[in-house]
């Protein structure tokens, strides 16, 4: 018999009469019905179909049972039956659905998908400009400020989206992946976006990774995008949270279990019993926040939860859908992961994690002790609660349950507080529902809808940059000076329920479920766990229109880059590998320690310069520490013997024509997606990075720019090399995946000595070494 779709009858109904969308099923065609991937495109269609066959393909190749992870990144494999696949080791050519910009990362990919010469996206694409909106003093001033102050920027980001296809999502619309949540992610859905939090979208089911901006223009292009055939760890969800557990302490006990690097090369997939517990958004925020353990993504298999927040936010056609391919869209039973973590969520207690560090996990209840014995200050300055890890309706309405308590007892935040909407609807929903006004009345600040002090967005006056003081945030890192650019602020990430119940008590040495407060008559009491709807009861609010559809035909669209500008500059092409070894290199730093994209390429002020290559390059490693002299920003120039900033010297080394190297400790380049941290070596003269351990979207991005990331064979190899020494790269002529690279160290005393550094890369991968980067090498096929 013909399958047809199972779509009531009812829903047929519900869709023609409201004049949603008219479905034509056609049962003597095997046809199912036609749904949108988004609103927004409603000529752009989910594809379960082709998912369903490469899902079949593989399953018959592997003969075995598959994890969700597996059905949606094999679902979506350029050639399914030819492809090698063979987790953590070989490379997939894959066909992701769409792909995502924030506007910091937007502006280079733009510039550089420009650079391709090519007259429109391939796939639905969208910009966001979330980035650039610094927190001063509260949301419509500081929006109106940002408008003021990035004209140039929105204005070209704006008429690139409308010359080459891309949807644009003004500035005052939200944060990338609250907006991706409301509208673009789905269960089953591959998508790339140019932020590392992208993951937030397997809150909804989906594939959803982050990425540099030249992969995003490889998928742009229509170009296969190439992703490391990941490892699949397992998180078995047991239990049932309650009190003041929340879904942000699932992942911050899985990031003290798996440490900033755990999860380096694979995707984390949570499955069990207790995940029918944990809201639709409550699951985005775990995904979000894989990000700080390294994974390639994190992902929930398809359920009620989501089919529910589908409905909210108007996809109840997507959810249908869903149902009926639902054997798609959760793992196999019997299905074997890589490496298996079991939670108990009844036994979960609420968790912080930090000080400088995302992945140093406590007990909310042990908080006090341990920062005492540390000296980590008490007071806490401010509390903040949003961002795109935790800004629901749901987490804003459990702040608010705990705000109420406070003030029904006469007390405020102690603290200084702020609030960071997720998006324009969850802001006007929260205004709406009364939400924000006990948020405000409890002392809190609403910044704009943006991602804030997050990212260093944050004009803060409160201290002076060197004052040691304690802030804690519902946000999801919190590296050195990662929010306010001070290194003495020692930040600390939990729920937005703890934030507010901390900022009310003004101490890390309260703890919510035991200790009481004093109100203003005088009386004890003690704030009861806060309970809130996961969605509203009415229909969410939208708030203003801030969406620029793209014209059909926008070839007529001007795009201006001014040559004297200092925000934007178009991008030359890196020079092509001479074919020769790369020989007597200088270091420009052996950097101590931790050394993430923060470091490598600062954020806060510098998010201006983001689409102008020459100017961000004067903060390259700026923050890292030069094992040297224990310094950050101050190397010695090897001709000069004098000391300097790292990019004065970079750039002096250039001037001379000498080549340079930069040596690194574990898990280099950490954090964020930002490229800048792969452009800027790469524009200042630098060729190889050479370190114990890579991040992995910062590998990547290494590989993309023409640089040689490379690590040692044996990780101690990494005391032999002196920031004096010299270093050739030798054998590149023979240069091959799987064929490690020979290193000659040269000392000041005339010795030398041999290590051999491994590569991760393939035949591709090398050939855009030899043409100079990917988008070289993109032009080079191009023209044969």
């Amino acid at each position: 018999l013909c399958k047809v779709s199972v779509l009531t009858f009812s829903f047929f109904q519900h869709a023609l009469n409201s004049g949603i969308r008219r479905y034509h099923v056609a049962p003597a065609l095997c046809q199912r019905a036609k749904v949108a991937m988004s609103h927004f495109e409603p000529n752009e269609y989910i594809n379960y179909e082709k998912l369903e066959k490469n899902i079949n393909i593989v399953r018959k190749r592997l003969d075995r049972p598959l994890t969700l992870s597996e059905k949606i990144v094999y679902g979506h494999l350029d050639e399914p039956e030819k492809q090698e696949i063979e987790r953590g080791k070989t490379y997939l050519r894959l066909r992701p659905d769409r792909v995502a910009m924030q506007d910091a990362t937007a502006q280079m990919a733009m510039l550089q998908f420009i650079s391709s010469g090519l007259p429109k996206v391939a796939v639905p694409s969208t910009i966001h400009c979330d980035h650039l909106i610094e927190a001063q003093s509260g949301g419509e001033k500081d929006l109106r400020r940002a408008k003021d102050i990035n004209q140039e920027v929105y204005n070209f980001l704006a008429t690139a989206g409308a010359k080459y296809g891309v949807g644009f999502w003004k500035p005052g619309s939200g944060i990338i992946h609250q907006i991706i949540l409301e509208n673009y992610s789905y269960p089953g859905v591959m998508l790339i976006g140019t932020d590392s939090h992208t993951p937030n979208g397997g809150g909804l089911g989906g594939i959803c990774i982050g990425v540099g901006g030249a992969d995003a223009v490889d998928v742009m292009a229509g170009i296969p995008w190439e992703l490391k055939c990941p490892k699949v760890i397992g998180v078995k969800l047991t239990g049932k949270l309650s009190g003041w557990t929340s879904p942000k302490d699932v992942i911050l006990k899985v990031a003290g279990i798996l440490t900033v690097k755990g999860g380096t090369g694979a995707i984390i997939e949570y499955h069990g019993p207790g995940v029918d517990s944990i809201s639709c958004t409550g699951m985005a925020t775990i995904c979000n926040m894989g990000a700080e353990i390294g994974a390639t993504t994190s992902i929930f298999p398809y359920n009620a939860r989501m089919k529910k927040y589908l409905g909210k936010t108007g996809r109840a056609d997507i959810a249908a859908l869903a149902d009926e391919f639902k054997q798609h869209l959760v793992p196999d039973s019997g299905c074997q992961y890589d490496q298996m973590i079991e939670i108990n969520l009844s036994e979960l207690k609420p968790h912080i994690n930090g000080p400088f560090t995302p992945d140093l996990a406590h007990p909310v209840s042990d908080i006090g002790a341990v920062a005492e014995k540390e000296g980590w200050p008490l007071d806490i300055r401010v509390g903040l609660i949003g961002s795109c890890t935790n800004s629901s309706y749901e987490d804003m309405g459990r702040s608010a349950a705990v705000a109420k308590q406070a003030l029904a007892h006469g007390l405020k935040c102690k603290s200084k507080f702020t609030i960071t909407p997720g998006s324009e609807q969850i802001r006007a929903t929260i205004e709406r529902d009364g939400y924000a006004k006990v948020l405000r009345d409890v002392g809190g600040l609403v910044l704009a809808n943006a991602c804030g002090p997050c990212i260093g967005q944050w004009d803060r006056k409160d201290i002076k940059k060197g004052e040691k003081n304690t802030i804690v945030t519902s946000y999801n890192r919190n590296f050195t000076g990662r929010n306010d650019a001070n290194p003495e602020t020692h930040a600390f990430v939990t729920s937005p329920e703890i934030v507010t119940a901390l900022s009310i008590a003004g101490t890390l040495k309260f703890n919510p479920e035991t200790d009481y407060l004093t109100g203003a008559d005088g009386k004890k009491f003690k704030l009861e766990a806060p309970d809130a709807d996961e969605l509203p009861k009415l229909e969410f609010d939208p708030g203003q229109d801030t969406y620029q559809y793209p014209p059909k035909d926008g070839s007529g669209q001007h795009v201006d880059v001014s040559p004297t500008s200092q925000r934007l500059q178009l991008l030359e092409p890196f020079d092509k590998w001479d074919g020769k070894d790369l020989e007597d290199m200088l270091i420009l730093i052996k950097v101590k320690g931790k050394c993430t994209t923060d470091h490598i390429s600062a954020a806060g002020p510098w998010l201006k310069f983001r689409g102008h290559l020459d100017n961000i390059s004067n903060n390259l490693l700026i923050g890292a520490i030069n094992i040297e002299n224990g310094k950050a920003n101050s190397v010695r120039n090897a001709l000069t013997q004098e000391f300097g900033p790292v990019p004065d010297t970079a750039r002096y080394y250039k001037k001379m024509g000498v080549k340079w190297a930069v040596i690194g400790d574990e898990n280099y380049g950490e954090g964020s997606s930002r490229e800048h941290a792969a452009l800027e070596p790469r524009h200042l003269g630098g060729r190889v990075i050479i370190t114990k351990s890579f991040a992995r979207i910062h590998e990547t991005n290494l590989k993309k720019q023409g640089l040689l990331p490379l690590t040692f064979a044996d990780p101690a190899d990494y005391n032999k090399i002196h920031p004096v020494d010299k270093l050739s790269i030798v054998g590149l002529a023979d240069f091959a995946p799987g064929k490690p690279l020979k290193c000659i160290i040269k000392h000041p005393n005339g010795s030398q000595e041999t290590i051999m550094l491994n590569h991760t890369f393939n035949e591709s991968q090398i050939e855009w070494f030899q043409a100079g980067s990917a988008l070289n090498r993109m032009k080079e096929l191009q023209q044969k």
